[in-house]
């Protein structure tokens, strides 16, 4: 589990790809200060479990079903990535429930300064588009942000400038993919709602069969 606050811009340094499964090697200090093999870091906002560690760099595999799913297939040497340690319970909650565990991707589609905001309008995919509510969360490449517009299929967020100089989206540009989760208690709601809908047998009116039964006829 993560907050969706990044910790520090890491470097990819090595990049192993074996037909839609890869070994990465990240350059990172912050995340290293405590690690132990099999701890879970998010990159990019994909939960990768370290496999091996050095004093200033970590590997970690990606299988293909996270290839396949999110924008590390494109990943390439010296991209910088950011990195965030599974939170503590010891610690401030500073961000929302993020897991780490992708919903798609989206592309960025605009991005436009006003005053000391950045506004970036994302693309979503149309079957997840449902999840989004207007001043609710979602992460974008593990960044915890706020939905501020919803349309056509889109997403709306902004950026202070912190965020811009301290995480990827601040040198992203239209037309980069980036890695969306939408939020957890949204996709738990309208899951348990639309399984409840599916197993709820309808209610049945007065039928001719209801008052035979009851000695009505």
């Amino acid at each position: 589990m993560f907050t969706g606050i990044i910790e520090e811009l890491g470097t990819v340094k090595k990049v192993v790809q074996q037909g839609k499964a890869m070994k990465l090697t990240i350059q990172a200090s912050e995340v290293l200060s405590d690690v132990q093999l099999g701890d879970s870091i998010s990159v990019n906002g994909v939960c990768l479990t370290v496999t091996d560690f050095a004093k200033n760099e970590f590997s970690a595999d990606v299988m293909p079903e996270t290839f396949k799913s999110t924008s590390l297939s494109a990943i390439k040497e010296r991209t910088k990535v950011n990195l965030e340690r599974a939170m503590s319970a010891n610690g401030r909650f500073g961000g929302h429930f993020v897991t780490g565990h992708v919903d798609g991707t989206g592309q960025i589609i605009k991005k436009a300064a006003s005053e000391n905001a950045i506004y970036i309008q994302i693309s979503v995919p149309p079957a997840l588009s449902h999840l989004l509510i207007m001043k609710g969360s979602i992460a974008v490449d593990g960044i915890s942000l706020t939905v501020f517009g919803n349309e056509d299929n889109t997403v709306t967020v902004s950026i202070i400038p912190h965020t811009a100089s301290e995480t990827v989206l601040g040198f992203k540009t239209v037309g980069d993919i980036v890695n969306l989760e939408f939020d957890m208690l949204a996709k738990y709601l309208y899951s348990f709602m639309n399984r409840r809908q599916e197993t709820t047998p309808p209610k049945e009116g007065i039928s001719e069969g209801f008052l035979k039964e009851n000695g009505f006829l």
